[in-house]
């Protein structure tokens, strides 16, 4: 895979919000970027900085891999006051007039409502779904939980209501769901070399990751959702719909091979995600999906 240097490109004025590290636009094959940096490891502080922008790059890279319609990510380097970056560049699918608004903005949108559009808990979440009239209700629940799926694989903590969201065209006043986009906060982005070879060589450190940790951002009755255990309930109708559309579509050697292909992550990282990626498929989804087909 050719290494890009993104250095010397045309940079724009365009500014990113959010937390996690920083960003700037620049123009790469005549087209926008944010390119972001990776950020210090702030719970890991024998990191200097997270592996984010690897955990951007795959996890984009898998819900293309599973045909869920995502933000185009690449890896590349960046020179910083003469010390070598490694960087991602995430595709702005954004356009004059076509602006992006976040699933935050449209609970906002509730008037009648006291849910703050911030507010993750499940049941609000669901409701909106149903209240909103700025899109098709089913193309919206359908989104949610393809996503709380594939999430559920690549171990996502931070799918809140600020990272994902609409299309928004001033011109017809009309919206249509954004590609996926930020998912920085997978497969594990403060795991460092000891915190790998750990999980790998240790079935307890290893099943801990399956089955407590990541929890989602998505709160049921006030608690954080454990994935394992809200999909393998099978209680929720939509999930399971999911569920039975998503796993089929996940194609594993595909997933490896990406994994391989990957630049700049050492063998270790390659090995970790693989083992990690499988064992969330096997023990999560593929146990809830035979619970279903019998």
């Amino acid at each position: 895979m050719q290494i890009i240097d993104f250095t010397y490109l045309p940079r724009r004025n365009k500014m990113y919000a959010g937390a996690n590290g920083n960003k700037i636009c620049v123009i790469y094959e005549g087209k926008p970027y944010m390119l972001k940096f990776p950020p210090r490891a702030r719970q890991n502080h024998d990191m200097s900085y997270s592996n984010s922008c690897f955990s951007e790059y795959l996890g984009c890279k898998i819900y293309e891999s599973i045909g869920v319609p995502v933000q185009k990510t690449i890896l590349g380097k960046y020179m910083v006051k003469g010390k070598e970056k490694i960087v991602v560049a995430c595709g702005d699918f954004t356009s004059p007039g076509i602006t992006l608004q976040d699933f935050a903005s449209l609970k906002n949108q509730m008037i009648d409502s006291e849910r703050n559009g911030y507010g993750t808990e499940l049941l609000d979440i669901v409701q909106t779904f149903e209240e909103q009239t700025a899109i098709d209700s089913r193309i919206l629940t359908e989104r949610f939980w393809d996503m709380f799926i594939v999430d559920a694989l690549i171990g996502n903590w931070d799918r809140h209501n600020g990272n994902w969201g609409f299309l928004y065209n001033a011109e017809t006043d009309s919206m249509e769901l954004a590609p996926v986009y930020d998912c920085g906060s997978c497969l594990y982005p403060q795991a460092d070399e000891m915190i790998m070879n750990s999980v790998l060589t240790n079935a307890d450190e290893m099943l801990y990751r399956i089955y407590e940790i990541p929890t989602s951002a998505i709160m049921f009755n006030g608690k954080k959702i454990k994935y394992y255990d809200f999909i393998s309930s099978l209680q929720n109708q939509n999930c399971c719909l999911a569920l039975q559309r998503i796993v089929p579509r996940i194609n594993m050697p595909q997933i490896i091979q990406i994994i391989e292909n990957t630049p700049f992550i050492s063998n270790l990282q390659k090995k970790f995600y693989t083992t990690v990626l499988m064992k969330r498929k096997e023990l999560i989804l593929d146990c809830a999906l035979k619970k279903i087909t019998g």
